[in-house]
Order: C-alpha cells, then sequence, then structure tokens
C-alpha cells in the first residue's frame, strides 16, 4: 500500500506540472494571438487611413497625398487618429480576446512641404521615373544636355552683344560727326558772310526720336538708307508688343503670393524616424522640371482652371504675380537667347559680314567719317540679329519651331529689309521641321533656376489649381500628410497592456 500511494503523489506532482505548463503555453498562445491582432488592427487603420488620398491630386498630378485638414484648410490631426481608431475597434472586437484601447496617437508625421518640400519631390521624381522608364530617361537627359549647353552659350552671347556697348560707340561717332558738321558749317556761314561767298550745309543736325543720334542728308546722287536709327526706335517698344503674333491676347489674371505655400507660414509636421535625404541630382532636376512641364500651363496651352494663373511655368521662372508680367519676363530673355544665336551666326558668315562693311562703309562716307565704319558695321550687325530674333521669337510664340543654331538657309531677315521690319513682322518668319519649340526653351531656360525655387513655385502653382475646384478653396499642401507613426495601448483580456507602434507613408 505504501508503495502505491508513492506512486500517486509522484504522478500527482508531474501532471500539476504539466497542466501548469499547458495552462502557461495556453495563454502565451492567447497573449501572442492578441498582440498579433492589435498589430493587424493597427495596420488596417493605418491602410484605411491612407486610402483616402486625395482622389484630385492623383488624377491631375499623380500624387499620393492624405489631406490632413479634411478641407477646412488647418491641419486636424485629432480627427485623422479618431478617424484611424474607428477602423481599428472593429478588428479588435472578433474573437474572444476582450481587447480594448487604453489610450493612443501619433507620435510622428511628415507632410507634403516638410524639409523644403522634399516629400513631394521625391514622389515626383518616383512618379517620372516609372513613367518613363530607364530609356526614357536616358533619352531625354541626352536631349537636354545638348540643349542646355547650347541655349547657354547662346544666352552668353546675347548679353555679350548688348554689354559690348556697340550702339554707345555708335551714338558718340554720330554725335561727333553732328558736331563737326555744325562747326563746318558756322565756318561756311562766317566766311560767306565776310567774303560774300555762297555756303551751303553737305548734311543736317537732325536728331533721332529722344536720343542724339543725327539722321543724314547725302550730299550723293543715291541715298543711303541707314536702319540703325529705325532699330533703336523699335528697341524702346516693348517686347510683347514686337513679339505677340496677331490675334493673341494676353491672360490678365493676377494672384496673391503670400496665400500660397512660397508666401506664407508653412504649418510643419513631427519629427519621424527615416528622414528624407535631400535629392539634388541633376536627373532628377530634369524629370522634375519634365514633369513641372507636363502638368503646368503656360502661355501655348494655358491652364484650365477658373482661378489662379494661366501661364504656370512662366511664374515659375519669373515668379511674378501676374501673368502679364511673367510672359514679359520669358519673352525678354527669349529674344536674348535668340539674339546670341543670330549675332553668332552674323559672325561666322561671310557673305552676311561683307553686307554689312558694305552699308556701314556707304554710311561712314555719307557723315565724311571713314575711320567710323567699324563701329557701324559691329552697330548693324547687332540690330541685324535683333531684328531677326524678333521673327524667331514672335514664330516661337505662335506655336512654330526655331532652330537652335541658324544656317544661311534658315536667315529669314535681309539687310536691305531690316529698316522695313515692323511692316512685314507675319511675311518673312517661318517655321522649321526640326527645331525648338516654345515649350522646349520654357524648359531649357528652367535648368537655370534653383531646384528649391522651381519646387516652391511648382507648389504653388498645384496649390492654386486645387482651390480652383468648388469647395476646395482652403486648400494647403502644408495641411498634405505623407507619412505618420502611431503608437497606440490596448488591454487584452483586461489584464495585460501592449504597447503597438507602426508606420506608413507615401513615399
Amino acid at each position: 500500500m505504501e508503495r502505491k500511494g508513492s506512486v500517486t503523489v509522484f504522478l500527482a506532482l508531474v501532471l500539476s506540472m504539466m497542466l501548469s505548463l499547458v495552462c502557461t503555453s495556453v495563454e502565451s498562445v492567447r497573449m501572442a494571438a492578441a498582440r498579433t491582432q492589435i498589430l493587424g488592427s493597427l495596420d488596417v487603420g493605418l491602410y484605411s487611413l491612407f486610402g483616402q488620398y486625395d482622389k484630385t491630386l492623383l488624377e491631375d498630378y499623380d500624387l499620393f497625398l492624405l489631406d490632413g485638414s479634411c478641407g477646412g484648410g488647418e491641419l486636424n490631426m485629432a480627427h485623422m487618429y479618431d478617424n484611424m481608431e474607428s477602423y481599428m475597434k472593429p478588428i479588435l472586437k472578433q474573437n474572444s480576446q476582450k481587447l480594448s484601447i487604453v489610450q493612443g496617437g501619433f507620435t510622428g508625421y511628415r507632410l507634403a512641404t516638410d524639409e523644403d518640400g522634399e516629400a513631394f519631390y521625391h514622389q515626383v521624381v518616383r512618379y517620372m521615373k516609372e513613367t518613363l522608364g530607364s530609356q526614357g530617361v536616358q533619352l531625354l537627359l541626352s536631349r537636354m544636355k545638348n540643349r542646355e549647353e547650347r541655349t547657354k552659350e547662346a544666352e552668353q552671347n546675347g548679353n555679350r552683344a548688348e554689354s559690348g556697348q556697340a550702339l554707345e560707340s555708335y551714338d558718340a561717332e554720330m554725335d561727333s560727326a553732328a558736331r563737326n558738321s555744325e562747326a563746318a558749317m558756322e565756318e561756311i556761314q562766317q566766311a560767306g558772310q565776310n567774303g560774300g561767298a555762297d555756303g551751303k550745309a553737305v548734311f543736317g543736325s537732325g536728331s533721332e526720336d529722344s536720343g542724339n543720334t543725327p539722321e543724314f542728308s547725302s550730299n550723293s546722287d543715291k541715298d543711303v538708307r541707314n536702319p540703325i536709327t529705325v532699330i533703336r526706335r523699335i528697341r524702346r517698344m516693348g517686347v510683347l508688343e514686337l513679339v505677340l503674333p496677331p490675334g493673341s491676347r494676353v491672360s490678365e489674371r493676377e494672384i496673391s503670393k503670400s496665400t500660397l505655400v512660397s508666401g506664407r507660414t508653412l504649418q510643419k509636421g513631427m519629427t519621424i524616424a527615416g528622414k528624407l535625404t535631400e535629392d539634388t541630382g541633376y536627373t532628377s532636376q530634369v524629370l522634375f522640371q519634365q514633369y513641372l512641364m507636363d502638368k503646368l500651363g503656360n502661355f501655348r496651352s494655358p491652364s484650365s482652371s477658373s482661378k489662379g494663373l494661366g501661364y504656370q511655368v512662366e511664374y515659375v521662372l519669373e515668379g511674378k504675380d501676374n501673368d502679364l508680367d511673367n510672359l514679359k519676363g520669358v519673352a525678354g530673355k527669349l529674344l536674348i537667347i535668340r539674339e546670341g544665336v543670330n549675332f553668332a551666326h552674323l559672325l561666322s558668315d561671310p557673305a552676311k559680314r561683307s553686307q554689312a562693311a558694305a552699308l556701314a562703309a556707304a554710311i561712314a562716307a555719307t557723315f565724311l567719317i571713314p575711320p567710323a565704319a567699324a563701329v557701324i558695321e559691329s552697330a548693324l550687325l547687332l540690330c541685324w540679329a535683333f531684328g531677326e530674333s524678333i521673327l524667331d521669337v514672335r514664330e516661337l510664340l505662335d506655336g512654330g519651331c526655331v532652330p537652335l543654331i541658324k544656317s544661311a538657309s534658315d536667315w529669314q531677315l535681309s539687310l536691305g529689309n531690316l529698316s522695313n521690319l515692323l511692316d512685314s513682322l507675319d511675311t518673312r518668319r517661318r517655321s522649321v521641321d526640326n527645331g525648338m519649340t516654345y515649350e522646349d526653351y520654357l524648359q531649357v531656360m528652367l535648368i537655370s533656376r534653383s531646384r528649391n525655387l522651381k519646387l516652391e513655385r511648382g507648389m504653388d502653382m498645384v496649390e492654386l489649381t486645387i482651390r480652383s475646384i468648388p469647395q476646395r478653396e482652403n486648400f494647403r499642401l502644408d495641411s498634405c500628410i505623407t507619412a505618420i507613426e502611431a503608437s497606440v495601448d490596448v488591454r487584452a483580456n483586461k489584464r495585460k497592456v501592449f504597447t503597438v507602434t507602426k508606420q506608413y507613408c507615401y513615399d
């Protein structure tokens, strides 16, 4: 009996230990299941929250952004959390775990405009890479690199030609000729009064408009037409008056820059793990400005939004608060670029140089100042390049193509017709098949603008376009969320409290 009793006690001890192990295992499984269920509920909450992305931004701009203002303009993170929690609760009620939320909140979040708009920039670049593919990106880079180098050189040539003081030197020579003429006339008149001779003036000293450059009258049988005086008057005209094609109407839209991303104090997010790296690569910048060209309006294809600016790419370039001034600034830069191209061609074309030299010599001889022929030739070349550039820019704004580098066959304006430039602006210009369009020039000009400036002004235009939609007047990009980190405390079976933290982002 004693032996049997000892065996029973041993078995009881073993069974109790096994039962304790089983119960512990069951409880551990229950807690693991509870933890998994809690994590699943937080996943569902975040996924459901971010699934409410702004559909207009996705359809029009291919951007995934969550409007954290709920249409009110000001960021409302409390409402965002309540929204997320409402999707968690049904998951927590499943099974028999008796799970309940004790407390929770967002421990970090990133807005589209944080870090100088880096999240916005990253989304755009990623979208462009996925859209173009690696081969498309390489083709775009190759084309832009070639155009950028040539356009930059043309702009430098244009600025150099304008700052070369060719017209100032011409004015000085003409003023000197006028003074010498007046002195000679006085001497002849004085001699006539003293000796009774019949003095005659060779040419008068009339002035051109508001300047001091004299118009000449010739002592030869055939007068020489001086186109420089005509071009000087034309250069004082407004640039849009010269380059706008017939029938064009310029937008009169204006905006208040103080209400935009670039003009107001922006809302800031909370620090979140995984800070975005600033992407300053050349490839990314080319892709970003290609995105701006694809999504924003310009003079040739104005924005269709009822509010805001119509010439949005021109705004990115110039930053003025109205379409007129933005277009005027871009047209002026185009004129400089084309002037550089045309001036370089004139210098390299022997036939045109000979024509300019012959006319300069004739003008110098008429004024009795042969040594000034070289100065007059330089002024003639500059005026000729300017006249050709007006035709080029006018063609670009009319939707035509203009070659980046001019050849003799592409040249439109003869030296003999330079004085009649305004009478034939639209009969002499022509488009070429292999040239650059107005949009091509805009894209090349964007390269010279800083990355942050293009990003900031690009966000301005996106924001304005969304505000033109009914009931979206208060839209703000600095209320748009791209990433959230959430932390929630959940009680399981009325005993243990689990803390779970999870991050979700569009980036």
